[in-house]
């Protein structure tokens, strides 16, 4: 009994953990680095309009299907004063497939249009509460979080989506509208914490 009621625990201290809706932007002056070569914060990163936060990474499968998403919406609310980062926060692979060099790469290959950023520690995604990569956080002009989750409802077949989640929040967010669907399941890999 007791090996089933520990695990049940860890899992419920994790959904728990999870930012809330409403809830400021946490680690805003947190130092992450930067594919760059520099440092950057959330503080910098931040719009005028609002700031998406995506947690990723440069090799699991959801992330790869995903991440052209990643740049269009960039490419598309940036000039309207939406600020964009990806923060890889898979501190346990630092030393491999998540390096900044080969961050450095991946960005290239994909043309990403916005900062891409290693979390030290994990700890920009534990005050979050992320677990997955891709996990969403959208935050309005105020810093407060609005929506958080998957970006759509099809990774694999982004013909055939259906539920454009994140596209409709920026969106109700740029029209001051309210947004319906405010949170909806991270769907992805684990992110790798430190151990």
């Amino acid at each position: 009994m007791k090996k089933i009621l520990i695990p049940i625990l860890f899992l419920t201290y994790i959904s728990a953990a999870e930012l809330e809706i409403g809830s400021g932007m946490p680690g805003m002056n947190y130092k992450l680095k930067d594919i760059s070569g520099n440092t950057t914060t959330l503080a910098d990163v931040k719009g005028n309009k609002g700031t998406l936060v995506i947690f990723s990474c440069n090799t699991c499968p959801w992330v790869i299907r995903w991440e052209d998403r990643y740049v269009s919406i960039a490419d598309k609310y940036t000039p309207k004063g939406i600020g964009v980062i990806a923060v890889n926060s898979n501190a346990g692979r630092f030393d491999g497939d998540d390096s900044l060099e080969k961050m450095v790469k991946h960005a290239k290959k994909n043309d990403y249009n916005f900062p891409y950023a290693q979390d030290p520690r994990s700890q920009l995604a534990s005050k979050f509460g992320a677990t997955k990569t891709p996990h969403i956080y959208l935050f309005d002009s105020k810093g407060k979080l609005v929506y958080r989750g998957a970006i759509d409802d099809n990774a694999y077949k982004p013909k055939k989506v259906k539920k454009t989640y994140l596209f409709d929040a920026i969106n109700a967010l740029g029209s001051s509208k309210t947004i319906n669907i405010a949170e909806t399941k991270a769907r992805g890999c684990s992110i790798k914490f430190p151990k």
